[in-house]
């Protein structure tokens, strides 16, 4: 899990594009990663929203996570995320979908695999609409 939606490049190149964007918005949530394991794991997570790119959102994964041991971002549409916590979106790298009344799933692909990751709605309704808060 080691690129971004927009571009499968390492990355270290979309923490650099991160650190030369200004955040605007930025929300620290813990998501559970799903498995095959009856136990799932607790990450943190940032959410993340630059005025620069108003289209757009990133969630950040902690280094542990990457086998190359560096931050895990991805970057994708902002309406990808709003449109999935109403119903099943995306066809791509990152696909969303509510699951239940308080849960949504992400699910990213890249050429190291597929990870599952579950958020609360709440939480991602909350940093959705500071993001559109932000733009005003």
């Amino acid at each position: 899990m080691s690129a971004t939606a927009e571009n499968p490049a390492a990355s270290a190149t979309a923490t650099a594009t991160t650190t030369a964007t200004a955040t605007a918005v930025e929300e620290r949530v813990t998501a559970r990663v799903i498995s095959d394991d009856p136990l799932y794991r607790k990450v943190p997570v940032a959410l993340r929203f630059a005025e620069a790119e108003p289209l757009a959102v990133r969630i950040v994964f902690p280094a542990d996570l990457s086998p190359e041991g560096t931050d895990n971002e991805w970057v994708f549409p902002r309406a990808l995320l709003e449109a999935g916590l109403q119903a099943p979106t995306g066809t791509g790298d990152v696909r969303v979908w509510p699951c239940g009344r308080v849960q949504a799933v992400v699910e990213f692909h890249s050429p190291e695999g597929v990870a599952v990751v579950q958020f609360d709605i709440a939480a991602l309704r909350r940093f959705l609409r500071r993001t559109y808060s932000a733009t005003r």
